[in-house]
């Protein structure tokens, strides 16, 4: 007992931080060119070449990763902006991360949404 006198038990680890994939399914939509050069609400102009999306929630600087769960093609893109506006929707993407995903024609698709980073 006086061997342990004035040693302090050892410290247990830092509790593990959002280690569970954050993952989410539902509609996705995509910008329209008309909204070129538009604020977003991180500040950024809009440009529909880059790998960008619209998410109600996630911080600005997210990438994501999305799959077209009808064709299985993904595209990593980079939360922002914050969107969609229509209730049924999960989220926005640029109109060049639409291209990638072969959603065009469709317009609205069901997506897996999966964060890659925050």
């Amino acid at each position: 007992m006086a061997a342990c006198h004035g040693t302090k038990p050892p410290e247990a680890p830092p509790p593990e931080q959002n280690l569970a994939p954050q993952v989410f399914v539902g509609l996705a939509s995509y910008y329209s060119n008309d909204l070129e050069g538009t604020q977003t609400a991180s500040g950024e102009p809009y440009d529909p070449a880059r790998m960008t999306a619209a998410h109600r929630t996630l911080p600005f600087g997210t990438h994501l990763l999305v799959t077209n769960l009808e064709n299985n093609k993904s595209v990593v893109v980079t939360v922002t902006d914050r969107g969609p506006k229509k209730a049924d929707r999960i989220i926005d993407v640029s109109l060049n991360a639409a291209a990638v995903l072969e959603m065009l024609p469709a317009g609205v698709v069901k997506v897996r949404v999966e964060v890659v980073n925050e």
